[in-house]
């Protein structure tokens, strides 16, 4: 593996871990956020809490898990294998995920939300099981 080739890994591993650590906090924010009574200042804090995860944290680091793991694909020619075509699609689920949780995000900043925090507990569970599909893929290359 080539120098430039261990750097993208590496800051391709940071990115995810990033990406990751906002996937599972921000709809166990949305948790307690849904069992908050709207206009409080506690519903107001978790408004603040939740739009600098997503802005600050989560979009850049998907961007630079996409931009950064296209590249690696792309240098080593992982395009032809089942387990990169595989992972590829896991890695879309999970951007639409995200996306969702922007969507839902908004709804909060409106105090819009009308679904039950027992939902956000399910969701949450979704970039995990995502995440573990992916990992597995990456190490094990099954096809």
């Amino acid at each position: 593996m080539s120098e430039l080739q261990s750097w993208l890994e590496f800051l391709h591993i940071v990115a995810v871990i990033a990406w990751m650590a906002g996937m599972l906090y921000l709809p166990r924010l949305f948790v307690y956020h849904a069992d908050t009574p709207v206009g409080s200042q506690q519903s107001e804090t978790f408004k603040t809490m939740e739009r600098r995860l997503l802005r600050a944290i989560m979009n850049p680091a998907m961007i630079a898990v996409w931009i950064l793991g296209l590249t690696m694909a792309w240098r080593a020619h992982w395009w032809p294998h089942g387990w990169f075509q595989a992972k590829l699609v896991l890695v879309v689920g999970m951007t639409v995920v995200h996306h969702l949780y922007g969507l839902w995000r908004k709804d909060f900043e409106a105090d819009r939300n009308t679904r039950p925090a027992r939902f956000y507990r399910i969701w949450n569970e979704v970039p995990t099981v995502l995440m573990i599909g992916i990992v597995f893929l990456v190490v094990m290359k099954p096809f």
